[in-house]
């Protein structure tokens, strides 16, 4: 008998008001509340690909689940319920227009500007991959289109005060400190990771997700070698893929082929059961 393919959920339809409709998330408004439902949508390049990955959206909600109860003495956070393994009931927030992204390796982005001799304020002589002595904050804003900037300490200040501006910080580092002990004994490297804070009744709240391979870089401990590009339990095996066929990276994207598919709902499920020590 032919196994069937496992049911992909590419939205969700529930009857409240629509809030906001993400690259992976629908968010529904009732009132002083919100029902977030994970998708099993991915995106690559900003752009929305056709395919769903099966038990991706399940696998993010409960990771994120899982983080925020571990780092609740640290930070409040938003959720109320679970109301299923894909869906959370959770507190309305008025965000900050910024994402807090905490590295601990001199990796992305970073490695980049640094090559490029913008990061003075980082030790001469690192290598790609490099662990940094401390973890560090590279804000950037949160663009609803288009590619996010990178923002300076003083340019947070200027948008939310220096008080908030520290404590974010402080807060950041502290989660991902934790949350990087945790992995690093299941055999998982947590290169980067970016946050998302807003205020619930004036009070800091952690929102969004947390600590998932849509936010992260999670690299498996056992394949990692300074000086090289790392294997990854994020969405870069999709974007290699991508790369590798000459998409131009602008709608329509084309469709992803059922081993491609398949590979990255198995790291997904992997990660989770990783980081959590747990069954998916």
């Amino acid at each position: 008998m032919k196994a069937t393919e496992p049911e992909v959920v590419l939205e969700s339809h529930l009857p409240f008001p629509s809030f906001k409709k993400g690259k992976v998330r629908d968010v529904y408004d009732l009132g002083d509340r919100l029902i977030i439902v994970s998708t099993d949508r991915i995106s690559a390049f900003d752009v929305i690909l056709p395919n769903g990955i099966p038990h991706k959206g399940e696998a993010l909600n409960r990771l994120s689940n899982y983080w925020f109860q571990q780092t609740r003495r640290i930070v409040l956070n938003h959720i109320l319920d679970i109301v299923d393994p894909r869906t959370v009931l959770v507190k309305k927030a008025e965000p900050i227009k910024i994402e807090f992204v905490v590295r601990g390796y001199m990796y992305g982005s970073l490695w980049e500007s640094y090559k490029e001799g913008k990061r003075t304020d980082l030790p001469k002589g690192l290598r790609k991959a490099d662990k940094l002595k401390q973890p560090i904050l590279t804000p950037t804003t949160k663009a609803d289109v288009g590619h996010d900037l990178d923002m300076s300490k003083v340019d947070v200040e200027k948008q939310i005060g220096k008080n908030w501006s520290n404590e974010i910080e402080e807060k950041s580092i502290k989660i991902y400190e934790k949350a990087s002990r945790k992995a690093e004994v299941n055999g998982i490297i947590i290169a980067d990771t970016k946050f998302e804070f807003g205020f619930c009744n004036k009070e800091l709240t952690l929102i969004d997700e947390a600590l998932t391979p849509d936010s992260s870089r999670f690299w498996p401990k056992n394949k990692y070698v300074v000086g090289e590009d790392q294997l990854s339990y994020d969405k870069q095996y999709v974007r290699d893929y991508l790369l590798s066929i000459g998409w131009n990276k602008k709608p329509p994207a084309p469709q992803l082929p059922k081993q491609i598919v398949r590979e990255t709902s198995r790291k997904y499920i992997e990660a989770y059961e990783l980081l959590t020590g747990r069954k998916f």
